[in-house]
């Protein structure tokens, strides 16, 4: 299953990904985020398991077997580029704001920013066509739902 998903992330000119490729690549993401930091909380696969419950309807159950799945795509996944080219291309452009606060999500489920964190986010925004200007807005729409 993994070979096959990790083949069509790294062709050089992939096509269109089907859905559930797209919902691993995205969980593969959101897994990475929280792990650059060196610190993969329980606050953040919590977290993780949320988002992915409410996202896609999934269950605690299916939201954490999707979630183990994608920390095993992520460990064996080349770049982060692969990911964000699968989301870019699956998710309408209106539809990413959503991706980009999930991932600020993961990044303040602990509580702390970290330059790691805030980093990678800072050059996933761009690969998903969001400008920096949106992804702070995103990251304050966070801030304010937690505060």
């Amino acid at each position: 299953m993994f070979g096959d998903l990790l083949r069509r992330l790294t062709a050089p000119d992939p096509e269109p990904m089907p859905d559930t490729d797209a919902r691993m690549a995205l969980t593969a993401l959101l897994v990475r985020l929280a792990k650059s930091d060196g610190d993969y909380a329980v606050e953040e696969i919590r977290r993780i398991d949320r988002i992915i419950a409410t996202r896609y309807g999934l269950n605690p159950v299916e939201a954490a077997k999707l979630r183990a799945d994608a920390e095993r795509l992520e460990h064996d996944a080349p770049d982060t580029v692969r990911f964000t080219r699968a989301i870019k291309a699956a998710v309408p452009y209106e539809d990413r704001a959503g991706v980009i606060e999930a991932l600020w999500e993961v990044v303040l489920a602990d509580g702390v920013r970290d330059d790691e964190e805030d980093a990678l986010l800072r050059m996933v925004a761009p690969m998903l066509g969001i400008s920096d200007q949106d992804s702070a807005l995103a990251r304050q729409r966070i801030e304010d739902r937690r505060s």
